[in-house]
């Protein structure tokens, strides 16, 4: 009963910020799950604003923090859950096309969505914040990420100091930890032309899976639309992507 009230509490704004009341001409439309860093209220969040056919699921946390998962911790993952199942049942969406993206602790709770409903979300885009939150079982699942080289807040070598266990993890490494679960090749491929951006991938995936960073040099703890426009880049690589 709990979860109910707080899925009908959010509804409203989620009615609000959704782009999809009907279903488009040619069937029904995807769902971009996007979630902001732990805070109080809600806000709208323009991620997806500009993706035609987007019903955008905007999600602000809370002051208790929810990943990693630990017994005196709110279960947002089920909670989610049920959000996906009330949007669907209000608006016309593609269920083989639900994504998670997020900023910041919205990066690490789309990173715990990849791994505990990967049964029905089809790729996660974690920016500046993604985590490998092992064990993960279940289906392959792609992932795009984007991280700030400065990025004094979520430290790209990870071993932030004075912080808990989950935050010595590094990039690459959580990185790796998806590439292992997607069963993709042992190595990665790193792609630095001139300039700010540089790439890091794994190739030879399950299931036609990705695992991609997309490695910015000079930001600091940003969604960046200068040095790449991050939600167009993101929405490519969902559109590539659904549920079998």
């Amino acid at each position: 009963m709990h979860r109910l009230r707080r899925r009908r509490a959010i509804c409203p704004m989620l009615r609000e910020s959704s782009s999809v009341s009907s279903c488009p001409a040619g069937g029904s439309g995807p769902i971009g799950c996007s979630f902001l860093p732990g805070m109080t209220g809600a806000r709208r969040c323009p991620w997806f604003s500009t993706c035609t056919g987007v019903g955008n699921i905007c999600r602000s946390g809370a002051k208790q923090r929810i990943v990693p998962v630990r017994e005196n911790r709110p279960d947002d993952v089920a909670y989610v859950g049920d959000v996906i199942d009330d949007v669907a049942a209000q608006l016309c969406t593609d269920k083989t096309r639900v994504y998670a993206t997020g900023f910041s602790g919205g990066a690490r709770m789309s990173s715990l969505l990849g791994c505990m409903l990967n049964g029905r979300i089809a790729a996660i885009a974690p920016v500046s914040g993604l985590r490998w939150p092992a064990p993960c079982t279940g289906r392959t699942i792609p992932v795009l990420t984007f991280h700030g080289l400065a990025d004094p807040q979520n430290p790209y070598d990870g071993k932030a100091e004075g912080r808990g266990d989950e935050w010595l993890e590094s990039v690459p490494d959580a990185l790796a930890g998806w590439a292992g679960h997607d069963g993709c090749g042992p190595k990665v491929i790193l792609e630095d032309p001139p300039g700010l951006l540089s790439t890091m991938r794994y190739t030879g995936c399950r299931d036609g899976a990705e695992v991609r960073m997309i490695r910015i040099d000079g930001l600091g703890h940003a969604w960046t639309r200068k040095e790449i426009d991050t939600t167009e880049v993101m929405w490519q690589f969902f559109k590539s992507h659904r549920l079998p």
